[in-house]
């Protein structure tokens, strides 16, 4: 995002927690996940800062932004119920800064890994939000993918809003360090499958030999 880009979402988010308190942080949270180009990186990082000016609670803070958090994951996830998958390709290939290619790449995380990539895709920036199309796909049982969504969202918006809290006035430098995070989480699920794998093949070697 440009200089002036962020300048101009750090006014907006700013308007609507002055105007609204945590339910402001939580309308932008839940409009982030339905247009991913705007980053959670800088919102909930800027809604740290402001707890930390006494200006909000920051329990209020992470109860509104991870209520925003699953509106917008069940808003995608009825996008992907309702219209189907090549609706929903031609739809999102109209979106700016987003590609066809972004869906597809979530659709075949979630083949791959299946229902915990709704969690664990909540601490990965693009995926975040784009992770409740396949799930709406496939139909994913609905209590599911909201127990999922919440735990994941929970995680993400405690550490970036508490990650600001504590920086104060250099809330920003949030946004450098969420890539090598990602990568990390990333990793996490890769090693999480690999064991699950290597146990399933041990079982069905055992059970062979006996």
């Amino acid at each position: 995002m440009t200089s002036s880009g962020m300048s101009a979402l750090v006014e907006w988010v700013t308007g609507l927690m002055e105007t609204l308190g945590a339910p402001g942080a939580g309308i932008a949270v839940a409009l982030e996940n339905l247009f991913p180009p705007i980053p959670s990186e800088v919102i909930l990082p800027l809604a740290g800062f402001t707890v930390s000016q006494g200006d909000l609670v920051f329990w209020h803070v992470l109860v509104w932004t991870t209520l925003g958090s699953v509106v917008g994951a069940l808003a995608l996830y009825a996008v992907g119920a309702l219209l189907g998958r090549e609706r929903v390709h031609a739809l999102f290939a109209k979106v700016p800064l987003l590609k066809p290619e972004d869906v597809e790449k979530s659709e075949d995380w979630f083949a791959r890994h299946g229902r915990k990539t709704v969690f664990f895709g909540r601490m990965v920036p693009v995926f975040r939000s784009l992770i409740s199309v396949p799930a709406g796909f496939e139909r994913m049982p609905l209590p599911t993918f909201t127990l999922f969504t919440t735990m994941g969202s929970l995680i993400w918006n405690t550490a970036l809003v508490t990650a600001g809290y504590f920086l104060g006035r250099q809330w920003s430098i949030v946004e450098t360090y969420v890539g090598i995070f990602t990568y990390v989480v990333i990793g996490l699920v890769v090693l999480a499958v690999a064991v699950f794998v290597w146990k399933r093949v041990r079982e069905r070697r055992e059970s062979r030999q006996s």
